[in-house]
This record gives C-alpha cells, structure tokens and sequence, in this order.
C-alpha cells in the first residue's frame, strides 16, 4: 500500500438535504481528503437530485464528486452496494462508508488510515476494515452504533495502539480495503435496511477482525440516543423491524444452523411479549420469521458485475 492510498468516500442519502450538507461541509474539510466522494441519492424527493447535479457540476478542492441517481428507493443496502461497487471500479485502495447524518470530525479519515496500518503492521495483511468511534451530537457514544468486540479486544492496546479489535460495527464511518470487496463481495442489497451492516462485517472478519480506531470520531445526527430492541416495535418503526427480523433471521438460518435460527426466533418473540408489543404487530413479526426460511441472497462481487 502506497503511504497515499486512494479513497472513495460513499455516502448514501434519502430526503436528508440539510443535514446531507453537514455531511458534504464535513467531508470537504477532511485534513486527509477522499479521492473521490461518490453519493447515492435513494429517489429523495425533497430537492436532493437539483442540489446534487449543482454540487456536482462545481469545484470541491480537486474531490471529483460522482452523483448515482436511483430511480426508486434501494435502501441502505442496495445503496452502500451500489456506491461501493463504483469505489471499486474506479480502482480505488479503500471505500470509506456512513451515512447523510453522520458527520466526521476533520481528521476522521487521516486517523482510520493510520489506525489501519498499524493495525496490519501487527496483525498482518488480513484487517479487513477500520471504523471510527460514533458519538451523538451531545458528545455522549452512540447507542446504537457501537461495534462488537472480540475476547482479545485489547491487544492492539497493549502494544501502543490507539485501537480496539471488533467482529461487527455499523455502517457510520468504516474504510475497507479493495481486496474486501475482491474477496468477500458486497453487502447484500435485497436486506434494504437493517443487519445489512452486521452481516457484511461479521463476513469480512472470518479470517480477522477489523479495528475501531479510537481517535477517529463521527458525529450521528439521529433525532434520538437510543439503542433497539424487539420490546420498542410500533406502529411507526414497525417497516424497519420488519427488515431487520426478516434479515437477521435469514443470517441465522442460512449461515449459522437451525438452531441458532430458532433460538432467535424465540428471542424476538420473548422481547415482544415482555414489552407489550401490540399482538397484530406480533403476528407481522413472526410472518417475517417465516418469510427468512425461503429468503437467502447470494453475494454479488464487484468484479464480475
């Protein structure tokens, strides 16, 4: 790896214009900036695609901006699929990934690199992602946004590392390498939203883990600090719970055993009985349970695409 690698910074947005321009106003101030800045527009419908052709069209400090107009609305998934794939057929070294709420503090970028190789000058050639630290916009961690760790998670620390080794993290800030999307493919975009991060993380990490550079930070500009869980299902967050069982249940299934997959059934049932979830909304849970048996997508991988 070069001691300059080229980066495709992906961001992908959906009706979110003013806070899309916090993201866009924090990229542009990066002490390491992103070769290239490629957004997904999700089919917003709140004048994101005029502004975006205007931003596009004008100059960025040299930052080629690419401009992927959906016709409808892929989700999360389909979208960070969608712009990872083109990270990669521009022969970038890394794509860095988050969110149009999610804003990185000016050397974000510049600290996951460095994190990232001395994560690989220890571990070896296999770290296969480096994500930052999510805060909320009070400064206090983000709830819902926190990476797993693995049983050794300090032994990056132990050796003057300012980093911690994770299994799984969300996709608010995190640089993967070309050789990722080469080896493991992409996430699956038919998950749409939710588990889409947990999965493709869990994948990448097979043979490593990857690291959470802990002096690379993202601000999450969510409405609310809170994490989740099958006790909060309502009628207004039932469409992603609906994703999200469906698509953890098809991971369990499919690539962790039926058992596992039952145990997490039951799981999800037992957090809706013990939080008085509505029974009509239990009903709409369990059929996603269902549905996860015949539903497993298969990897798509950039280069044969």
């Amino acid at each position: 790896m070069s001691n300059s690698p080229t980066v495709t910074a992906v961001v992908v947005t959906y009706n979110r214009l003013d806070k899309l321009k916090n993201v866009l106003s924090a990229l542009e101030g990066q002490t390491l900036p992103p070769s290239e800045l490629v957004v997904v527009d999700n089919a917003s419908t709140d004048g994101t695609g005029d502004f975006l052709a205007s931003y596009a069209s004008e100059q960025h400090g040299g930052m080629p901006i690419k401009v992927i107009s959906c016709s409808e609305n892929l989700g999360g998934a389909g979208g960070f699929s969608a712009g990872m794939k083109s990270g990669y057929d521009s022969g970038s070294d890394f794509v860095w990934i988050f969110d149009d709420d999610g804003y990185p503090e000016p050397d974000a970028l510049e600290k996951l690199i460095q994190g990232y190789n001395g994560a690989v000058d220890e571990l070896g050639p296999d770290v296969p992602y480096a994500c930052s630290v999510v805060k909320f916009i009070d400064g206090s961690i983000c709830e819902m946004n926190n990476p797993v760790p693995t049983w050794d998670w300090g032994r990056l620390l132990a050796k003057g590392q300012n980093s911690v080794m994770v299994t799984s993290c969300s996709f608010v800030s995190v640089l993967i390498p070309r050789w990722v999307l080469e080896s493991f493919g992409l996430p699956f975009k038919e998950y749409f939203i939710w588990f889409d991060d947990a999965e493709y993380t869990l994948r990448i990490t097979k043979t490593c883990p990857g690291v959470q550079v802990l002096d690379s930070v993202i601000i999450h500009d969510m409405a609310s600090n809170k994490g989740v869980n099958f006790s909060m299902i309502d009628e207004k967050n039932a469409w992603k719970f609906s994703y999200g069982i469906r698509n953890q249940a098809s991971y369990r299934l499919h690539h962790e055993g039926k058992a596992a997959y039952l145990l997490f059934c039951a799981q999800v049932c037992r957090s809706m009985k013990a939080g008085g979830v509505n029974k009509k909304l239990q009903r709409q849970m369990r059929k996603k349970m269902r549905e996860a048996i015949k539903f497993n997508p298969k990897i798509d991988y950039p280069q044969t695409m």
